[in-house]
């Protein structure tokens, strides 16, 4: 692995366990075992760091989200696209912990950041609409909407809710199962459209892979 790589991966590392603001070139460098003019030479800033690893976030995350091909969506399906989705969010955590500032800090990655918005959501409302085409749900073109939109909230605020609901001032209590609850909270979403074909299986798939969080069960 290459310098600029390995550059990449410790600041996604560092980022992770101590949050963005907290994290200079310097200690990416002294993490590295390089001088931070070698850093330099192949990152201009920190920001730049970011903008490779939010490539990285973008590319995975718009690869996870795409329709199957060659055959009709399933109720599986979904469980992967959304266990998927998590286990990103959780790899890149650092984003989503504190995504207000680093886009309030940086115009050129806000704005990449609304076209990922827009890319996404328009993903996320044909698999609904691939879903309700299936049958497995019944919703018309603005149910899909509605959903997609949701579904993104939901998946993009998680992390923000965790940090305000259950922890006393340690990020660090987040595990990621607990980030994972949030699926449960999207499956909940489409429950009032599942068909009666299908709401069986898809509930006893909830149940068997995504149960309802403990945390949640105690409140």
């Amino acid at each position: 692995m290459g310098t600029r790589e390995r550059i990449i991966d410790v600041a996604l590392e560092m980022f992770n366990e101590n949050g963005e603001r907290a994290v200079t070139t310097n200690h990416i460098a002294s993490r590295l075992g390089i001088s931070p003019g070698n850093l330099y030479y192949h990152f201009r800033n920190k920001q730049a760091i970011i903008a490779n690893l939010f490539d990285r976030y973008e590319q995975r995350v718009l690869e996870i989200l795409a329709l199957p091909e060659g055959r009709v969506i399933e109720t599986q399906d979904k469980l992967r696209y959304l266990t998927d989705v998590f286990n990103e969010l959780w790899a890149y955590r650092f984003m989503h912990r504190d995504m207000e500032h680093l886009l309030s800090a940086d115009p050129e990655l806000h704005e990449r950041y609304r076209g990922f918005f827009s890319h996404c959501l328009r993903q996320i409302e044909n698999i609904f609409l691939a879903l309700s085409g299936a049958g497995i749900l019944s919703a018309d073109e603005q149910d899909c909407q509605d959903l997609a939109l949701n579904t993104w909230i939901v998946v993009t605020s998680w992390f923000s809710f965790l940090q305000c609901n259950l922890l006393s001032g340690d990020e660090s209590v987040i595990t990621q199962d607990m980030l994972q609850g949030g699926i449960y909270q999207v499956f909940s979403l489409e429950r009032p459209y599942l068909t009666p074909d299908h709401r069986d299986d898809v509930l006893a798939l909830q149940r068997a892979f995504i149960p309802r969080p403990d945390w949640m069960q105690r409140r």
